[in-house]
């Protein structure tokens, strides 16, 4: 349905989408309910109608001398007729035009729909959508309090869990696993990139060393040096005598291999049964330095740099780091479906506790409370105009004169008995005037 908006007479605001949606066709309630305004409309007719017929019977009697009490009647069914017109023209020009005439200011729901629907979201808004009644009611409420009471029952807390991990295996399964592969992977090369690691290693290295950690390692290194040297001394010699120059005599290689062979295999036994070996000593210094200039040296930093660079830049190590996804999405899927899960156990857990201290702890219930009133009043006070736009332009969209037999068909039982009331009334103020102009007038 196209409508033409008039900028001069409503308000700018924050552009919505235009929603056109018709009400529909009567469904069998909205029948029932019209059927129901047809009856009531004969009892109200039916009101005016004798309300007629008392009158002409009472005038007629007034005028064949029946007595002062014709007068009255009269009177009474006179202003009754009136009353019951008046309501009648009052109930019907809301619908439609009385008697099809062009009276202005009738058939109002059709003809202003529009300004209706405007002046419907204006109300909403000044009147529900303010800051501080929104702040006021929810003050009033006490929603952590309440959401606290009802996390603490454990079959509260079981029935979120479940719906926590339904909402996670769904997420999980609509999610692409190439797109967030790639996404992870991407964002730990970033992270890894931009971040210089030299600093950090070495400051862990000088943390190690100072704490005496590299010495289990030393001593591993040590222990597996001299048994490789008691199980390959033919290689070691070997090794001697091939480096030896071709005029030597061989049995000359031999001796200097064996003598070799030897002072390694000294070297290496005491390194790792003297813990206070110079040696040892040697190590620790070199690995203090190390630390240091991972720290402080820009041209080891720049190499340790590179070498990082290098390694992320290898597919299998980005082959790693993206199938990392594909291990967390299973293991999330299996703690999600599993009850006793340490995943659920957990949340519920943690659900358990949280609902507990909401329920008791006034300051976390202040805290909360305070949130959820800023982020309400950040919400109605940021789209108060996208709110009360939609429910403007969703009336807009109606069709008239459906909506005005919707609404008559819902409300319109209830306008009868205005019309009932009107000659009711009507009657009775007319007999008052009646009376009281006779007893003035003696």
């Amino acid at each position: 349905m196209e409508r033409t908006t008039d900028t001069d007479e409503r308000p700018e605001r924050h552009p919505v989408a235009h929603i056109t949606r018709d009400l529909g066709e009567f469904t069998a309630a909205d029948a029932e309910k019209q059927r129901g305004v047809r009856r009531m409309k004969t009892i109200a007719t039916g009101a005016l109608v004798l309300a007629a017929v008392v009158y002409v019977l009472a005038t007629w009697a007034e005028r064949s001398g029946a007595g002062a009490w014709a007068g009255y009647v009269a009177a009474a069914a006179e202003a009754g007729m009136v009353g019951a017109l008046a309501d009648w023209f009052a109930v019907t020009a809301l619908f439609k035009r009385p008697m099809g005439l062009p009276i202005p200011h009738t058939a109002i729901i059709r003809t202003k729909k529009d300004q209706l629907g405007r002046n419907l979201g204006d109300f909403v808004g000044d009147n529900f959508l303010g800051e501080d009644v929104v702040r006021q009611r929810l003050r009033s409420v006490g929603i952590s309090r309440r959401l606290g009471s009802w996390l603490a029952e454990p079959a509260n807390a079981d029935r979120v869990t479940t719906e926590l991990a339904t909402a996670l295996r769904g997420a999980l399964t609509v999610m692409r696993d190439s797109d967030v592969r790639a996404v992870v992977g991407e964002a730990i090369t970033r992270r890894a990139d931009a971040q210089e690691i030299a600093p950090g290693l070495g400051a862990m290295l000088d943390r190690v060393v100072s704490d005496g950690g590299h010495h289990k390692a030393v001593d591993l290194v040590c222990a597996k040096a001299h048994d490789w040297l008691v199980l390959h001394r033919e290689s070691v010699m070997e090794a001697v005598a091939g480096g030896a120059p071709g005029w030597t005599p061989r049995f000359v290689d031999h001796k200097i291999g064996d003598r070799v062979y030897r002072e390694l295999l000294r070297f290496v036994t005491e390194m790792r049964d003297m813990p206070h070996h110079p040696a040892r000593g040697t190590i620790d210094t070199f690995l203090a330095d190390f630390a240091t200039e991972l720290r402080e040296d820009p041209a080891t930093r720049e190499k340790v740099e590179r070498l990082k660079r290098e390694i992320l830049a290898r597919g299998e190590v980005q082959d790693v780091i993206s199938s990392a996804w594909t291990s967390v999405r299973t293991s999330l899927l299996n703690a999600a479906e599993d009850e006793r899960s340490e995943l659920r156990l957990r949340a519920r857990a943690g659900l358990l506790s949280l609902g507990a201290r909401l329920a008791e702890d006034n300051r976390l219930q202040t805290k909360v409370d305070r949130w959820i009133e800023n982020a309400a009043t950040h919400v109605v006070t940021t789209y108060q105009a996208e709110i009360t736009g939609l429910i403007a332009d969703t009336v807009a969209g109606w069709d008239a004169e459906q909506t005005s037999r919707k609404i008559e068909a819902n409300i319109g039982r209830d306008l009868q008995f205005i019309r009932i009331n009107g000659t009711v009334v009507g009657a009775l103020a007319g007999l008052t005037i009646h009376t009281v102009t006779h007893a003035i007038g003696g």
